[in-house]
């Protein structure tokens, strides 16, 4: 069933019907930010309130960052002594934001629990994460979620989460990205001519040095397609034309390629929050965590999805939402007085997994034997040698770029082939 269908048999004719579908961002109304912020402020309480509902124990969960607070702060009001939960990152410091988690917990007096992870807990929870998929989910921060939501469940059986405010106001670098590239100033002019010499330093995730000259060069990119190619480019960690060299028979993918660039039509940020919900939301974001939750046995609830807070958010003109490097502005300012002021002084992480670390160390062995293995990638006669070797030796050189992530969904690609079409 495509999402928001619902499939209706009657006397041997068999039919989809549509049930909801997402507003059209270009129908926004005159909101003035003030009004915008009690508006939100009441769809979101009611939200909140709505799924707090329920027979067995009940948590959230707590990063530390604006989305996962703000759920926090609304459901501690009915719920006292609320249940938290978060994950830290002992091994990587650059990641963890367990100090923010802890933050907020105090700031709400809820029972929190902490998990610390180390590399050696993540890496192990691999084969359980690639197990429990039934087709390629390249998405390594499931690893994290799976562990997160296995230890949750030892405490409740629903949590709630903050999943669905990065794309319905704004919360990606990718997102001040786009304005940048649509509107051009002095700084983001500098950052584009200077292409040439990003593509020559070293460029990773792995610390903030080598993860800016990564972004400088994903912009200088950017910054040289029609706006109909950005949102695509934005959404993809590979390149068209890599997946073209890396496939034998690459499909030809022009039709879903092409009503998607249809939906950019003014070029307005609302359109790229739109197309985010239908892509990065549901394809992405909202499968890992109910690929990881029910895997546990964990009831996951997402009160920014609830329609009300939807309609609302496409109501907004995009300007309520970002603004230069600015990003979830209302959402920021409409909860200014209920969070801790420190929420507002941060830097944005995702859930990061030292990948590189381990196919350059741990995995360095069986990858040689699942995605490195020439003879098997001939034999399998789906992907291109050459440029399977190609990308292992960028894995091993001083510049591995993204080749890490591009490893991964070849790793999962190849496990999930190997379980259900050889084994």
């Amino acid at each position: 069933l495509k999402p928001g269908h619902y499939l209706e048999i009657e006397k041997g004719n068999v039919d989809q019907k549509c049930y909801y579908k997402l507003p059209d961002p270009n129908t926004n109304k005159p909101w003035k930010l003030k009004e915008a912020q009690v508006a939100l402020v009441d769809r979101l309480t009611d939200s909140v309130r709505a799924r707090l509902v329920s027979d067995v124990p009940l948590g959230a969960f707590l990063s530390g960052g604006i989305d996962s607070s703000i759920i926090v702060g609304l459901a501690s009001k009915d719920v006292p002594k609320l249940k938290t939960f978060s994950i830290g990152f002992k091994d990587n410091k650059y990641f963890d934001e367990t100090a923010y988690a802890n933050l907020v917990a105090d700031h709400f007096a809820t029972d929190h629990h902490v998990f610390s992870l180390s590399n050696d807990d993540l890496l192990s929870a691999v084969g359980d994460v690639v197990e429990y998929i039934d087709e390629p989910f390249a998405d390594s921060s499931a690893l994290p979620v799976h562990i997160l939501s296995k230890k949750t469940k030892k405490h409740v059986t629903v949590a709630l989460s903050g999943d669905g405010a990065d794309e319905l106001f704004s919360g990606y670098n990718k997102h001040s990205a786009w304005l940048h590239a649509q509107h051009p100033n002095i700084t983001s002019k500098i950052a584009s001519i200077g292409g040439p010499i990003w593509s020559l330093l070293p460029k990773s995730r792995n610390n903030r040095l080598t993860d800016t000259f990564r972004k400088l060069d994903r912009f200088a990119k950017l910054s040289q397609l029609s706006a109909s190619e950005r949102y695509w480019y934005l959404a993809a960690f590979i390149e068209k034309s890599q997946v073209d060299r890396l496939l034998l028979n690459a499909p030809d993918r022009s039709a879903f390629r092409d009503e998607l660039l249809r939906s950019i039509k003014t070029g307005d940020l609302n359109e790229v929050l739109a197309l985010d919900c239908k892509m990065v939301l549901s394809g992405d974001m909202l499968q890992k965590v109910d690929l990881m939750s029910m895997a546990n046995s964990l009831e996951v609830r997402v009160p920014f999805l609830d329609p009300n807070v939807v309609q609302f958010a496409f109501e907004l003109e995009s300007k309520l939402k970002a603004q230069g490097k600015s990003r979830k502005i209302i959402l920021r300012e409409a909860f200014r007085d209920m969070l801790p002021k420190e929420l507002y002084h941060r830097p944005k992480h995702g859930f990061e997994v030292p990948l590189l670390d381990w196919f350059r160390k741990e995995m360095k062995g069986e990858l040689d034997q699942i995605v490195f293995d020439q003879e098997k990638i001939v034999s399998q006669g789906i992907f291109e040698w050459n440029e399977i070797a190609r990308i292992k030796k960028k894995l091993y050189s001083f510049d591995p770029g993204d080749s890490h992530i591009l490893v991964w969904s070849l790793y999962v690609f190849q496990k999930w082939h190997q379980k259900y079409f050889i084994s």
